[in-house]
């Protein structure tokens, strides 16, 4: 039996991002909710998204929603299922061998390019602080999501909009993995040291050894989630 839609507390605070959309809403407006919100874990993978309470929660037409479930299908977060409708998407271990491909290459890349100190390294601290705050009241999803924000701020040390976009995707399409494991804390609370002295090193003006100490981290966060990761073929 498919999980559908979600609860009606979610579908009522999805209906609150309705006031995002503003007098001229578009399929990319909605995709870009629908994506915050499947980054968020509240539509989990495996969930069938109901075009009719999704698009009355949000107030766009079906053809509109339609469209906004296209472009997420583009990105891998939702995949279509023939007379079923739309549904998050299961990743598989491949999947996430190759989330972590990119990742080396675009994140180790962006430190790897910077220049001489001073670094605009105001976000980077920002969500090392987050991370840490979070864990220390035991938010564990906060902590996840302030992970993700660390590792969209060192991509976004490369100054390149298109840069950002893609890493936008790449880890929303991570937290499909994140959002079917059982102890977020084992994923996070270990990556929490690491990131605080990476940030230390970029703020010392050692990108080199920023970049050697990134791509140690990514290359035993991927071993650690594949191994762990329950394998799934629905």
């Amino acid at each position: 039996m498919t999980a559908d839609t979600g609860s009606g507390l979610e579908l009522s605070e999805l209906a609150a991002d309705r006031a995002l959309l503003g007098r001229t809403s578009t399929a990319e407006r909605v995709a870009g909710i629908l994506r915050e919100r499947i980054a968020q874990g509240f539509f989990l993978p495996g969930v069938r998204l109901s075009e009719e309470r999704i698009g009355n929660a949000l107030g766009v037409s079906r053809n509109t929603l339609r469209e906004a479930f296209r472009l997420l299908t583009h990105e891998r977060l939702l995949v279509h299922r023939l007379n079923k409708g739309a549904f998050v998407r299961v990743l598989s271990t491949s999947d996430i061998a190759d989330i972590y491909r990119v990742r080396n290459l675009v994140e180790c890349a962006a430190v790897r390019g910077l220049g001489h100190p001073p670094y605009a390294l105001e976000p980077v601290a920002a969500a090392v602080e987050a991370g840490e705050r979070a864990a220390e009241r035991g938010g564990w999803t906060d902590c996840g999501t302030a992970n993700i924000h660390f590792h969209q701020a060192l991509a976004g040390l490369a100054g390149s909009e298109r840069t950002d976009d893609l890493m936008r995707g790449v880890l929303a399409e991570l937290r499909l993995a994140f959002h079917v494991m059982d102890d977020p804390r084992r994923f996070y609370e270990p990556y929490l040291s690491r990131n605080r002295e990476i940030l230390t090193m970029l703020e010392e003006g050692d990108p080199a050894g920023a970049e050697r100490a990134l791509g140690y981290y990514l290359e035993d966060s991927r071993r650690q989630l594949i191994e762990a990761y329950p394998e799934r073929n629905d």
